[in-house]
């Protein structure tokens, strides 16, 4: 599924192709994907101006001039094309008044579609009590440790819940552990405030490395202009399995970066670096 990184990239994408155009033609092609999109959907759009975008944890938010927004969530296999001819699977199909064209596809059909008022957009069902930004201002080490003290689940896990940090998934939770020198093992309310001290500057560069490489390609994902993602050759852990971490190459103890499943997914870390 596409993490923060993933659908910041894409939202640039699009914001800078739709910001100040006219929505002309809307076409909705199916009526659900994860759930039931709103018939209204294709009228809302049709002769609005996409005023611009906001992304809160892993969702869209396109805001209207008729103060109300369309959130979008890509799932697991949803992308945005630009200017791209249709394609199978698209399921909603944008037309703007400079001749440009955006189509939403999702073969898996696990994508939303929605609407939303854009002054109660952080009271949407899908975005009401999701935790801070974590490349915001209101993200911090003092604020991570409250959101953690507690929780008798293993810190990699607590990183994937939304409620206590927006937008961090699989690949990006084990790669801001490996980072700071934390076993995702580790219970998240025992990590203590030195931990979560390195912890916090670690999951801040680690998107931010990932969002200016244009996210990691990975299966489905792809840029709105069709490009790929090139954060998958920094992977320092994800994917690795039996190579030797950059901390310890060549080291008689070194183990090689090892995998696990916690919660039902792949978990990668290096045993001797990450205590």
């Amino acid at each position: 599924m596409p993490e923060l990184p993933e659908v910041e990239t894409v939202m640039h994408g699009l914001a800078a192709r739709l910001t100040g155009r006219v929505i002309v033609r809307a076409r909705l092609h199916r009526p659900d994907l994860r759930w039931a999109i709103p018939p209204a959907l294709p009228a809302v759009l049709t002769g609005a101006t996409v005023q611009g975008f906001r992304r809160r944890g892993k969702f869209m938010l396109m805001r209207l001039d008729r103060e109300v927004s369309v959130l979008i969530h890509l799932g697991m296999s949803g992308r945005m094309l630009i200017d791209a001819p249709f394609t199978r699977h698209e399921h909603l199909t944008l037309e703007t008044n400079d001749g440009g064209r955006v189509g939403f596809v999702d073969p898996r059909r696990f994508g939303v579609l929605d609407l939303v008022a854009t002054g109660s957009e952080d009271s949407h069902r899908l975005l009401a009590g999701m935790g801070p930004e974590p490349l915001g201002n209101g993200f911090s080490a003092p604020v991570l440790l409250a959101a953690l003290a507690g929780k008798n689940t293993a810190i990699k896990n607590a990183l994937l819940n939304q409620r206590i940090v927006a937008g961090i998934g699989n690949i990006y939770a084990s790669e801001a552990l490996f980072r700071a020198g934390i076993s995702p093992r580790r219970m998240a309310g025992a990590l203590g405030a030195r931990r979560v001290e390195r912890l916090v500057p670690a999951i801040r560069e680690t998107l931010t490395e990932a969002i200016a490489a244009g996210g990691s390609s990975l299966r489905d994902y792809v840029q709105p202009s069709g490009e790929l993602g090139y954060f998958q050759h920094a992977w320092k852990v994800y994917g690795r399995v039996g190579e030797a971490c950059e901390r310890c190459p060549g080291l008689p103890a070194c183990m090689g970066i090892r995998a696990m499943v916690q919660m039902g997914r792949r978990t990668f870390y290096c045993p001797q670096t990450q205590r």
